[in-house]
C-alpha cells in the first residue's frame, strides 16, 4: 500500500508553502529597499526646509554655534520675524498672492471645463484643430513670449497690476487643464447626458449634470494651477513689480537680497515664503496625485 494517497475528487489542492507564507523573500525585500530609497529621499528633501525653520527661530550667535541644533531657553528669539514685518511689505504680499492665485485658479477651472465639455461633445472639423493647439500650449513654455506680453499688457494699460498676472497665469495654465479635464469628460456615461437632454435640459444643465463625475479632475487642475501660480518669481518681476503689487516670492526675493546679512531675518523670509506652498501641497497632495492617475488611467 503506497503510503501517498491519491488526492480524492473535490477535494482542495494543497496550498503550496509559499503561499502559506505570504510573501516571497525576494518580494519583501524588494519592497523593503524601494521603501528605504523612498523614506532616504523624503529626508533629503525635508531636511533642508526643516534646518531653515528651525534656525529662524535663533539669534546669530546661536545658528553659528549650534545649526543642527534645536531652538532651547537661551537660543529661541523670533527677533528675525518681528523684523520682517517691521521693514517687509509681507502682509501686501500674501493678500496679492492669494488674490492672484484665486483668481487664476477660478477663471482656470471655468475655462477649461466649458472647452473641454465643448470639445469633446461637439463633433465639429475644428475640434481637433482647437485640441491641437491646446497641446501645443502646453509644449511651449509661456516664458519664451514674454516680450510680445509685456507689450500686449502696456497696450492693454494693464501693467503693474493684479489683473495682468491673472490674465498671463490663466493664459499659462488653460492649456494643461483642458487637456486633463477632456480626458475626464469622455469618461462620463453618454446616456446620462442623452437623458438630460431629453427632459429638456440645455447644455449647460447637462454640463452641471456632469461636474460631480469629473469632480477629481476639477480638483487635480486646481491643484496643478495654484502651485505653479504662487511660486513663480518671473512674471511678477516684469508685470507686478511695486510694492504695492508685489507677491510674496517677490517680496522674499527682494527682502533677502536688502538683508543679506541679518540671517535669522533671511531665514524668517524665506520661511514665510515656503510655508504657504508647502501647506498648499500638503493639502491638495491627494485630489492631485489621484485626479492625475485617474485621467491617465481614462
Amino acid at each position: 500500500m503506497s503510503v501517498l494517497a491519491p488526492a480524492r475528487a473535490g477535494a482542495p489542492a494543497p496550498v503550496p508553502e509559499a503561499r502559506r507564507r505570504g510573501r516571497r523573500p525576494s518580494t519583501m525585500g524588494g519592497t523593503l529597499a524601494v521603501h528605504g530609497l523612498l523614506l532616504l529621499f523624503a529626508l533629503l528633501a525635508i531636511a533642508p526646509v526643516l534646518l531653515i525653520v528651525l534656525n529662524s527661530f535663533k539669534t546669530t550667535p546661536a545658528i553659528f554655534a549650534d545649526p543642527f541644533g534645536l531652538p532651547d531657553r537661551e537660543t529661541f528669539s523670533v527677533a528675525g520675524y518681528e523684523r520682517v514685518f517691521e521693514r517687509g511689505n509681507f502682509a501686501a504680499n500674501y493678500r496679492n498672492s492669494l488674490v492672484v492665485t484665486v483668481g487664476t485658479t477660478a477663471l482656470t477651472l471655468v475655462l477649461s471645463t466649458l472647452a473641454a465639455f465643448a470639445l469633446v461633445e461637439y463633433k465639429v472639423r475644428l475640434a481637433p484643430v482647437l485640441a491641437a493647439f491646446f497641446t501645443i500650449g502646453i509644449m511651449l513654455p509661456i516664458r519664451l513670449g514674454t516680450v510680445p506680453i509685456l507689450k500686449l499688457v502696456v497696450s492693454w494699460r494693464l501693467m503693474d497690476t493684479l489683473t495682468a498676472l491673472v490674465l498671463v497665469y490663466t493664459a499659462m495654465s488653460v492649456p494643461l487643464a483642458v487637456a486633463l479635464m477632456m480626458t475626464y469628460f469622455r469618461a462620463v456615461p453618454t446616456d446620462l447626458k442623452d437623458a438630460g437632454r431629453i427632459d429638456g435640459a440645455g447644455e449647460l444643465r447637462t454640463l452641471r449634470l456632469t461636474l460631480p463625475l469629473v469632480r477629481p479632475g476639477l480638483a487635480a487642475v486646481a491643484s496643478v494651477t495654484m502651485l505653479p501660480v504662487w511660486n513663480d518669481l518671473w512674471f511678477p518681476l516684469i508685470l507686478a513689480p511695486s510694492p504695492e503689487h508685489q507677491t510674496v516670492t517677490l517680496g522674499v526675493q527682494q527682502f533677502v537680497g536688502q538683508f543679506l546679512n541679518d540671517y535669522p531675518a533671511l531665514l524668517a523670509a524665506l520661511t514665510l515664503g515656503a510655508v504657504p506652498l508647502i501647506v498648499l501641497f500638503t493639502v491638495f497632495s491627494r485630489q492631485f496625485i489621484q485626479g492625475l492617475s485617474q485621467g491617465i488611467g481614462r
